[in-house]
């Protein structure tokens, strides 16, 4: 019986959020049991705007590995994959930009309110502008299905399709990417000002301890009007509610709350110690098998995915080629071991892209 696929990643900028749980990690971790998953870190598109700071992308691999495996997903059912050591990936989307306009890339919206928030105006840098493409080369080359995504992401889904469709009409006969939004598909951050953000520094981290919890949750935005307890009170963009309605189990209660608040005698106080009771029930569990996950474990569990998907992704590059017409040489003949360069600083032995036992040398840099 074939497994059908499913795909999705994130950036190595900083800690995953409460944000990317309810967003996509909970639709990862029920996926993985009906589909063949792989999740890409994509450090090659988290450098198009921290170039200036790549060590900030190479810290983090192992932070989203750790945040990957405290969450519950398992390496025995998930395929996790490096992106910038995948050299195909490169490839297809250097043949891909071809069919791509500026035009089409400016006026996606996604780009545009990011380009708005990071300043970016003329001086944007290209392979910035173009990460939409690469994003779907992403999604091409390492055999597309199910994309679990939020809903600030649906544009880049349909330039990807968009381009399947292109490559299609050459005769690939490439799947179309089917997207699964979480049903909390964007999650205030606790300031109230906008959707939880690394960048926007108002996001509660997966592995953040029991005290910056009850720190972030007592700065969480409220009603600004409701003064007193006997106050009526808003429940409409009042941050404490948004996380009730999506942490807590007992929804009836939760509906209760909002009446009680809205009529007035209920205080923020009580509400936002329910929550940390409800947060800390949630993030405990995580906090605590994040802690049992070493760096050269999680290391080995990438190197081991990324491995598996090289095979593949040569296979569609050179499909793809093929249709488009592009002319190809014959392989050159295998002598020895082939080295590949990982983002963090090691070197892989690899037979074949794919070998059998992954035992990762010295990771403090390559020598051959």
């Amino acid at each position: 019986m074939n497994i059908p696929l499913a795909i999705t990643g994130d950036r190595p900028t900083g800690p995953l959020h409460l944000g990317h749980y309810v967003g996509s990690l909970l639709n990862r971790v029920q996926l993985q049991h009906t589909h063949q998953l792989t999740v890409l870190i994509a450090d090659f598109q988290a450098l198009t705007d921290n170039m200036g700071n790549p060590q900030k992308v190479r810290a983090n691999i192992v932070e989203l590995m750790k945040d990957y495996l405290a969450v519950g997903l398992d390496p025995s059912k998930v395929r996790f994959v490096l992106q910038s050591a995948v050299p195909e990936l490169f490839s297809l989307t250097c043949y891909l930009q071809n069919l791509v306009s500026v035009g089409q890339l400016e006026r996606n919206p996604t780009v545009r309110s990011e380009l708005t928030a990071r300043g970016f105006e003329r001086g944007i840098p290209a392979g910035f502008l173009c990460y939409p493409v690469s994003q779907a080369a992403d999604i091409i080359g390492l055999g597309g299905g199910m994309v679990p995504v939020g809903d600030d992401q649906l544009p880049m889904m349909e330039l990807c399709n968009d381009l399947v469709r292109k490559l299609n009409t050459m005769g690939a006969n490439l799947p179309l990417a089917n997207t699964l939004l979480s049903s909390t598909p964007r999650l205030i951050g606790v300031d109230g000002k906008g959707k939880m953000s690394k960048s926007a520094g108002n996001a509660i981290a997966l592995g953040c301890s029991a005290l910056e919890l009850e720190q972030a949750i007592k700065m969480a935005y409220t009603d600004p009007q409701h003064l007193k307890v006997s106050d009526p009170g808003r429940v409409e963009g009042n941050v404490v509610f948004e996380y009730l309605s999506a942490f807590d189990p007992n929804t009836a209660e939760v509906e209760e709350l909002k009446a009680h608040y809205q009529r007035g005698g209920l205080g923020d106080m009580a509400l936002k110690r329910r929550l940390l009771g409800v947060m800390e029930a949630t993030l405990s569990p995580i906090r605590e098998r994040r802690v049992q996950v070493s760096d050269s474990e999680a290391l080995d569990i990438l190197a081991k995915g990324t491995y598996e998907a090289r095979a593949g992704a040569q296979q569609v590059l050179e499909h793809v080629l093929s249709c488009i017409g592009v002319a190809q040489l014959p392989p050159p003949p295998l002598s020895g071991v082939v080295t590949v360069r990982d983002e963090y600083g090691g070197c892989f032995p690899e037979d074949n892209l794919s070998p059998p036992d992954v035992q990762p040398l010295d990771r403090g840099g390559c020598g051959n």
